[in-house]
């Protein structure tokens, strides 16, 4: 929960130095176009999380500057989207009066979408009783004037859901509409409109086949759905439980039918295929009967591992979404001798960061 304010004049400079790092970071494997895609200026973010700070009778919200650690108060926040704002000022002002949901309150975490819903997490240093449900009720009833808001209590081993843990995201691909259910504490894309632009290059350059495909940490089906349509099939894998079962959902709510998604590490799954692991939900999920030639992978900041590389060097085509240029640039010359870089795209995701977010794509050596 850092934050450092920002100008948002400044962005064009912004994004035109990330822009040149990028592109400088490609050079050696013969990319000289790289696809920049910005960010909105302000109001990007879907999602937010703030401590909040108690002195007397007064309570707000703050972060920390990332160098001094100096609490900065926050009565606005410019990188969240609008609702976020909105939802901030009501939230605070109906906390501010209220002994049972400001008692020990210590952080709130907001996730909303572009459809007007929102999640908001209370989260507290103290257990959670009937009489904190019933004003936590009355809340959640005053903010569904502003949007359809659900809220979470969270406390040490106790989360109290009031009516729903999920809202549900519109996301806009290619003019077609996919809906996207989003759980509280689960991994969302944090940038709407960036997530859409991503999703975007990877369906243009994914193109239209008669193979399947396969994508490993596939998270919610971000990608998966909407690349869904340009393969025969998909096998998607995934770790987090409550993610694998959002993708499915999700999958259901989109009313496609050509994806299987299975609860299993980029490792576990790598060592299924290649018969070092015997996995019930691999034989489930019959891994082997799928003719993937293209794979996708959207890993943490780690990269992919050494036996994960080992298993996509075999397929013909990678796209990868990378969150963290130096293990990008560490797995892209590791496959060095079996693929090449034939293109290659930056993604703001975080405006006014040093966070880099890119996209590339791997081509088999002939």
């Amino acid at each position: 929960m850092t934050y450092k304010r920002i100008d948002t004049s400044e962005y064009p400079k912004q994004l035109a130095q990330k822009a040149d790092k990028v592109k400088e970071m490609f050079r050696p494997f013969h990319i000289d176009d790289v696809e920049v895609f910005e960010s909105p200026a302000s109001h990007y973010r879907m999602r937010a999380e703030f401590r909040v700070w108690h002195e007397g009778d007064d309570l707000y919200y703050i972060m920390f500057n990332p160098e001094t650690r100096e609490k900065i108060r926050i009565d606005e926040f410019i990188p969240g989207s609008l609702l976020i704002n909105r939802l901030m000022k009501e939230l605070m002002g109906l906390l501010k009066p209220n002994d049972i949901l400001r008692r020990k309150l210590f952080q709130v975490d907001f996730l909303t979408t572009t459809t007007n819903e929102a999640i908001i997490s209370l989260l507290y240093h103290r257990p959670l009783d009937e009489e904190w449900e019933a004003e936590a009720t009355k809340l959640r009833e005053t903010l569904t004037s502003i949007a359809k808001v659900e809220v979470i209590g969270r406390a040490r081993k106790q989360k109290r859901v009031l009516h729903k843990e999920s809202v549900t995201e519109e996301v806009k691909v290619d003019d077609k509409i996919y809906l996207s259910l989003q759980t509280e504490n689960s991994f969302t894309q944090p940038n709407a409109v960036i997530n859409q632009k991503m999703i975007g290059w990877a369906k243009r350059l994914a193109g239209n086949n008669s193979h399947d495909l396969l994508e490993l940490y596939c998270g919610n089906g971000n990608f998966t759905l909407p690349l869904a349509e340009n393969f025969n099939r998909v096998l998607a894998t995934e770790i987090s439980k409550s993610s694998v079962a959002a993708a499915r959902e999700n999958a259901e709510l989109n009313d496609i039918n050509n994806v299987t998604v299975v609860r299993m590490s980029a490792e576990e799954f790598t060592a299924a295929l290649s018969g070092e692991l015997e996995s019930k939900r691999a034989a489930d999920a019959d891994i082997h009967s799928f003719d993937c030639k293209t794979v996708l992978v959207d890993p943490p900041r780690a990269g992919l591992d050494v036996d994960t590389l080992k298993l996509v060097s075999q397929y013909q085509r990678m796209i990868y979404i990378s969150c963290n240029p130096t293990t990008l640039l560490d797995n892209i010359e590791a496959l060095a001798d079996t693929h090449k870089v034939t293109s290659a795209a930056m993604f703001d995701q975080f405006p006014y960061t040093d966070h880099i977010e890119t996209g590339v794509v791997l081509e088999k050596r002939s």
